[in-house]
Order: C-alpha cells, then structure tokens, then sequence
C-alpha cells in the first residue's frame, strides 16, 4: 500500500486520547481484519452506507470468474464522518474507486478502509474536509434565570498534527493545532489539561465479571449490537453530538438529554426526591438541582448492565453528575461520580467537557455490519 503523510487529520476527541490504554474505553478494535496486510482493490462504487457504528462503502470487482464480486469496506461512525464534513453525496455510484486497506480474515467480501480514490482525489479514512464555523453568542441564561444548557454538544475534534521536529505527529484537540505545529506546545503539555478517569476498584465480583467479559461480542458488549452502554460511557465515546433541553412537561422543570452515539434520551426530572417505586432501565431515573451556576444530577434505578467496558453494573448503580457551563456559555464540564456495591470497591470518578457542536443533532441510523459483528 502507498504510503503518504497527512499533516492534518480528523482523529479521536481529545478526551480519549488519554485513557486509550485503559480497559473501559478501547474502540470496536480491528475485529477479524488482518492489520498485518495490505491490499488494493479497483472497482465500481456501488453505494456509500453512512451509520453507527461504522459506515461501509460498497463497491464490485471483478471476481475471478469474470463476473462482479461485491466487497464491503468498514469506515468510521457516521457522527465522526458527517462531524468531518463527509456527506453521501461526495459518493456517487458507477464511479471508479480504488480502495487502500487490509482484508477480512474469513469474509473476502469484507475489508478495513485505509484510504479511497474517487475522481482523481485521494481521501485518508480519517481526513477532515471542513472547519468549524465560528461560535455564535449564547445567552447564558435562561428568562428563568437557570445557566443556558440548552444545545447541540460535542467533544472537541482532535486533528493529527506534525511539531516541528517531524515524524507521523500526534492528535491534539483543533484549538491546540496551530500551537503544536509551531512547538510552542508539546503533547505532554496538552495531555496534562485532561486527567484520565479512575481505574475501576473492583469487588472480588466486579474483577471476575471484568475477566469475563467478552469485548468482541455482541452478547457482552451492547455498542455491537447497536445498543446503548451507559450514561456515563456514551456521553463523549465515539464523538457523539448530544442535545440538551431545558423545558416543562407535565408542569414539571424537566431536563432531557438526547445521546448522539445510539439515539437515546433520558429525562432528568428537576425534583426533591426519586419515587419510591422505579422500573429499573438503561438509563435509570435521574432527579436534578441547582448548584449554584452547576446542574447536579442524582440517578438510581439503572438495570444491570455494562457501565464502561469492561466494567459491569449492578441494579445498585449511583450516578452523580454535575453539568458546569463555562463563563462564555460555549463549554459544558460534567464531573461524574459511580457507585455500585456489587461490582466497585470504591467510587470510579471522571471529567469531560464538550463544546458547543460545530454541526446539528440529528438521529443516526445505527446497523452493525462488521461480519463478527451483525446479527446472525
């Protein structure tokens, strides 16, 4: 396979950068896809699939018989490429493609995407083809006088950039770009503004379930089958854009969160104090006050399930999340504390921020067609 530099690259958020290493936030990983190979294909672009988790570009071959032979090549989440500026018009059938990439181990029709040739123009999986439009002004408060959370939310993009002394560079969040390139910051620099969450203490339980636990499998795993994970995980995993809304429903202050990554909402009820009957879920039953300028959010009621990969939860799962609006009203820090007798031996706490979304909530399809993956 060719091999070319590209200085700027639409990458990870800055926020995962610094806990790749830890078990509860690896990506879907390479699955079956033999990264040690590199192939070429040259073809007949068929249709451009852009979903969560991953999108898939289809195009023919010509097989070994003479007659078409379909392949299918896995791309990156369709909130991450419409996020960059890709778009499904950029992929028009009957075009000529010549696909850069490594092969399924088992499924020829199948292929990791390194690169693609359209028109001419050669596309890395990860290039970035439109900048952020400038912020424009929020009002900080509501008529009410509650802080603004009302908004489309992200994690800032991070963009591979070269420093001056060369080599393949690092992925640093877009603000810090033009700072790195010039060496007037080093990564080292950057990674310290952002404390990587607590590794899970587990519970002799809670260890056994993390050993246990299949990351590769849709049975274990529920972003595999295109299910949601948590509250906590699904909030920044994946560069989701997320909505907020402060509004009224019944008479009552309510504040609701639209996840971006697999199209969930919960409902943050501004109240005193849970009911004392809740039909546990995914997402649980989540009260809220006011703290000051900061939302703090109080949820029980979770179902078991998986809290961050590995780490499973239990029906005792106690989130508490307090939302800050920073002082420009464009940035929300959310500090998050978990609780869980069963599988924790001490509180896992964390911090991230977003930003205001440089594009629009929207709903996003999600079908899961990694072949390990789908559904049998």
């Amino acid at each position: 396979m060719k091999s070319r530099q590209v200085v700027q690259r639409c990458a990870l958020p800055a926020v995962a950068l610094l806990v790749l290493s830890g078990p509860a936030s690896a990506h879907h990983g390479f699955g079956l896809f033999d990264m040690t190979k590199a192939v070429e294909y040259s073809g007949t672009l068929t249709s451009m699939e852009l979903v969560n988790p991953h999108s898939y570009i289809h195009f023919d071959v010509v097989g070994p018989d003479g007659k078409p032979f379909s392949i299918r090549c896995e791309m990156r989440a369709a909130t991450l490429i419409k996020r960059s500026g890709w778009s499904t018009e950029m992929f028009v059938p009957g075009q000529h493609v010549v696909i850069e990439g490594h092969p399924h181990r088992d499924d020829p029709h199948s292929c990791y995407l390194e690169s693609f040739t359209l028109g001419g123009k050669t596309v890395d999986r990860n290039d970035q083809f439109t900048t952020s439009a400038p912020t424009k002004p929020r009002a900080p408060r509501l008529p009410g006088g509650e802080p603004n959370l009302t908004g489309d939310w992200a994690v800032e993009q991070a963009v591979l950039t070269v420093p001056p002394g060369g080599g393949r560079g690092d992925l640093v969040p877009k603000s810090l770009r033009d700072a790195y390139a010039k060496g007037e910051i080093t990564i080292e620099q950057i990674r310290s503004r952002n404390a990587a969450p607590t590794r899970p203490q587990y519970t002799a339980a809670g260890d056994a379930a993390a050993k246990a636990f299949k990351m590769w499998s849709p049975e274990d795993n529920p972003r595999l089958g295109c299910k949601p994970t948590s509250i906590v995980f699904d909030w920044t995993f994946d560069w989701p854009v997320n909505r907020i809304t402060q509004t009224t429903a019944n008479g009552e202050k309510v504040v609701d969160i639209d996840y971006g990554l697999y199209s969930f909402t919960r409902r943050i009820h501004m109240a005193d104090k849970h009911p004392a009957t809740i039909a546990p879920s995914n997402t649980g039953h989540s009260i809220g006050r006011w703290d000051g300028d900061t939302l703090v959010v109080d949820t029980i009621g979770f179902a078991p399930g998986v809290l961050t990969p590995p780490t499973r939860n239990s029906d005792k799962l106690h989130v508490v999340e307090r939302f800050t609006l920073d002082k420009s009203g464009n940035s929300i820090k959310r500090e998050y504390t978990v609780e869980d007798s069963v599988y924790l031996a001490a509180p896992y706490a964390g911090a991230d921020t977003v930003l205001v979304s440089d594009v629009p909530f929207e709903k996003q399809p999600c079908r899961e067609l990694t072949p390990e993956f789908a559904p049998k």
